[in-house]
């Protein structure tokens, strides 16, 4: 549900950009704490997560909303936000939380040699839930 749209600001944004995690209890968050402050890179123009109001209300009422845009100390807002996303929205699952729509780009932090480690949790908590059959090839 929802688009993505230009940034607000009409430009592309390349740079390194916290993030708050919002939940814990799914495939790809198992790994991180609640309200965890993660570092993760961000590259792209067409950001600005947008949805009536009607679909913000379901995604937060719902819990469905995965990450949020913030600063090093997990508040919301202001120049914490890159792109105008709604509700500081960066990332939203699906309906049953087995598939996960994601902005930011934490592949590129999971390693010390390229910058940091805090996208390697998402990783690792996929790969923990593979090992223990919660997710498999086929269930997606």
């Amino acid at each position: 549900p929802g688009v993505l749209m230009r940034n607000a600001n009409l430009r592309f944004v390349c740079r390194m950009q916290h993030l708050r995690v919002e939940r814990v209890d799914t495939a790809f968050t198992k790994n991180y704490a609640k309200g965890q402050i993660v570092e993760v890179a961000i590259a792209h123009g067409e950001g600005n997560y947008e949805a009536d109001d009607e679909t913000i209300a379901r995604l937060e009422g719902e819990g469905l909303v995965a990450f949020r845009y913030c600063d090093a100390r997990g508040a919301l807002g202001g120049d914490a936000n890159p792109n105008g996303s709604r509700n500081d929205i960066a990332g939203i699952y699906s309906q049953n939380k087995n598939v996960l729509g994601l902005m930011p780009h934490p592949e590129n932090l999971i390693d010390p040699l390229v910058g940091g480690t805090d996208g390697r949790g998402m990783f690792e908590s996929l790969a923990a839930a593979r090992e223990t059959g919660v997710i498999s090839p086929t269930s997606a």
